[in-house]
């Protein structure tokens, strides 16, 4: 296959694993025995990945709290009661609030990437949490001797680390996730905050170099928990031409789900950066059915009528359970839905003659 393919992150957990987490949140079950689970259910994850012939595994974020909070595991200071995210549906999603600093990541990414190589040969990817979704850890009232700008000076410097230590661990590639590009506009419509998004990120980002950016990459969505979204009602033609500001070598954008994906490949085709690749969503975790393979092949070939097929890849539009209680979507649904876009992918490569 030469069109590239990849997951974004999170595949659902085991029911085995979600209740041993249950069982430890309650006092039930020791941490090495959830650990033991957790590495259980990371072992299964690349195998069935790798049985479906993806070319690019991931760990399934099987040992994360969540694809947003997982530095944060042992930190004591915080407040639970910090920033709401409202989703469509009603649920909310509610991030702590730091409450002192200085702030430091308890957990890099590089720890669940050395979990998963121990087990497979195959290149693994990583995803980390871009450093704008943990600015809303400092809260509005600010913290007694420890201003904002010294947490965002400690934010790039921990992001920073979290990406390196990823790369330099054998990561395939980094992928930053970014949900709250989208979800910004919603809060701030003037673009005022996802200015400061971008400028946050690209702090971090451009610690790299060209070589090290062209194994980085942003993913962007509305959100996915529980079958809903926090920010689909956001026009994609206010986000993406800042979304593409960003110094990263991959993109990697929801768009199956999207209403009118013509006009969104218009909006990436403008101004999609002249190094980078898109991965463009051909598989929606949210919807319950199962892609065709030929469905998923046609929407790689509409994406080929204003995209060169040398910067295209294919992914889904979102982790398929970014939270570990979302039972939303079965872990087979999922797996199925990736083997959909597998298969479609590659009879898009073929039609295409790449």
């Amino acid at each position: 296959m030469t069109i590239p393919t990849e997951n974004i992150g999170s595949i659902p957990r085991p029911p085995a694993l979600l209740k041993a987490l249950a069982d430890h949140a309650g006092g039930a079950l020791g941490d090495a025995d959830l650990a033991k689970l957790q590495e259980q259910a990371v072992i299964d994850t690349l195998s069935r990945l790798e049985a479906l012939g993806a070319p690019v595994l991931v760990d399934g974020e099987q040992s994360k709290p969540s694809f947003a909070t997982y530095p944060l595991a042992g930190l004591t200071t915080l407040d639970p009661e910090g920033a709401v995210i409202p989703f469509a549906d009603g649920h909310t999603r509610q991030l702590p609030a730091l409450t002192q600093g200085p702030f430091r990541y308890q957990v890099h990414a590089d720890s669940y990437l050395a979990a998963a190589k121990r087990h497979t040969t195959l290149p693994v990817k990583q995803a980390v949490i871009a450093p704008s979704a943990l600015s809303l850890l400092y809260p509005a009232a600010g913290i007694d001797g420890y201003p904002r700008e010294q947490f965002i000076a400690d934010l790039v410097d921990e992001a920073e680390a979290d990406i390196r230590g990823a790369l330099d661990g054998g990561a395939h590639d980094v992928q930053l996730d970014f949900t709250e590009g989208r979800l910004s506009l919603k809060l701030d419509p003037s673009g005022g905050l996802l200015d400061d998004f971008v400028a946050l990120n690209n702090q971090v980002l451009e610690r790299f170099s060209a070589d090290e950016r062209s194994r980085i990459g942003v993913h962007t969505c509305p959100g996915g928990d529980q079958d809903s979204t926090h920010s689909a009602d956001v026009d994609y033609a206010d986000l993406l031409p800042k979304l593409f500001q960003l110094k990263a070598g991959n993109f990697y954008v929801q768009l199956a789900s999207e209403a009118d994906p013509d006009r969104v490949l218009a909006v990436i085709a403008q101004h999609l950066p002249s190094d980078a690749r898109v991965f463009v969503g051909v598989i929606d975790p949210i919807d319950p059915r199962v892609e065709t393979a030929e469905e998923v092949r046609d929407r790689v070939l509409a994406a080929a009528r204003h995209l060169p097929v040398e910067r295209l890849g294919t992914c889904d539009d979102c982790g398929f359970s970014p939270f570990a209680d979302d039972t939303s979507t079965s872990r087979d649904l999922a797996f199925a839905k990736i083997e959909a876009r597998l298969r479609g992918t590659a009879l898009a490569a073929e039609a295409l003659g790449v």
